[in-house]
């Protein structure tokens, strides 16, 4: 069972030590994607110029940049709402970054009232993520749009 409060207490530690969004996301992502199993992408997109940009991850390579509204990350964020896709392949306009990806889970992130960006996090298994892993994750999103400085973004 994965303790997603300890992960959302260690993502609060890091950013005493600097909040900065690059060193508290990539530790973050190391986190989870250590703490998880059965995934191939743990990592993060964030707003850049009106679309999300590559972030901070674990895993396979990814695509670079995608537009709001598609795919799975681009509707998270589009629709501000947690998306857990049980198969992506029957997602409509599923992007696939990488072909191994079965099943997806996508937490938008707040700053100053916005989403600056997404969590995503990608298994190889079908049904991979359950209703614990939706609210675990969404606790430490929670976590880190209270101690992340996202400030540098170029939203």
């Amino acid at each position: 069972m994965i303790d997603y409060k300890m992960i959302a207490r260690q993502a609060k530690s890091l950013a005493e030590a600097d909040n900065d969004f690059v060193p508290v996301l990539a530790n973050v992502s190391a986190l989870l994607y250590d703490a998880m199993d059965r995934l191939n992408w743990a990592g993060f997109y964030l707003m850049d110029k009106g679309s999300l940009l590559l972030g901070p991850f674990q895993g396979k390579l990814a695509c670079i940049r995608i537009q709001v509204g598609k795919g799975v990350c681009g509707t998270a964020a589009a629709q501000d709402r947690t998306q857990r896709v049980e198969d992506v392949h029957q997602f409509p306009g599923h992007i696939a970054c990488d072909a191994a990806s079965a099943s997806e889970i996508v937490v938008p992130i707040h700053s100053g009232g916005k989403v600056v960006g997404v969590l995503d996090v990608d298994s190889p298994e079908k049904g991979r993520f359950s209703q614990e892993d939706q609210e675990g994750l969404e606790q430490v999103v929670r976590a880190l749009e209270e101690v992340t400085d996202f400030s540098r973004l170029r939203i």
